[in-house]
């Protein structure tokens, strides 16, 4: 096979009317978030950054840190949770909240997850907030596992949940090279 270049079609799939947003709740550690990025350029959907951050992400961080796709990122960043809801409603009426925490009994495949839903992820070291998880607990799920893992890496479980809901919402059935 031929070696690959920027010019070599790939495989896509078309735009949903309504993605899905991705949320992470005081992210941690930058490659998590630089791969979450990522993710959301791939599949056109905005990625909220809420409360504080345990790196920097302007023009000058991301470029030393190689991460040449930024730009496609639709980026929001959010002071807090509340905040984070208040913008959330606006920009997307009808969406529902899917928090994401190993600690629930529900799976994510249960969810019903549709378009314009916000899919939520806790930091690294501790996941979600107690008084989110209480607040929220009728919208938790989990992922899961079969080994005797405490959690998986926040962008592994970013990219199972949100590929999930693009083939339960239809995206990824007709695909293209473009």
């Amino acid at each position: 096979m031929p070696r690959t270049t920027n010019d070599t079609p790939r495989l896509r799939a078309a735009p949903l009317g309504k993605p899905f947003h991705v949320v992470l709740v005081e992210p941690e550690i930058p490659p998590n978030t630089g791969n979450v990025a990522r993710l959301c350029a791939a599949t056109g959907s905005p990625l909220h950054l809420v409360g504080r951050l345990g790196f920097r992400i302007d023009e000058h961080a991301v470029r030393r840190a190689g991460v040449d796709y930024w730009h496609l990122v639709d980026v929001r960043q959010h002071v807090d949770f509340p905040h984070f809801v208040h913008a959330f409603e606006q920009a997307s009426p009808g969406g529902r909240l899917h928090l994401f925490s190993a600690v629930t009994e529900r799976s994510y495949l249960s969810c019903g997850l549709a378009p314009g839903d916000a899919l939520v992820f806790g930091k690294e070291s501790v996941g979600l907030p107690d008084e989110l998880l209480a607040q929220y607990k009728d919208s938790l799920a989990a992922i899961p596992t079969l080994g005797a893992v405490r959690s998986l890496n926040l962008a592994n479980a970013v990219g199972i949940v949100l590929f999930e809901a693009l083939r339960g919402a239809g995206a990824l059935d007709r695909t293209f090279l473009g």
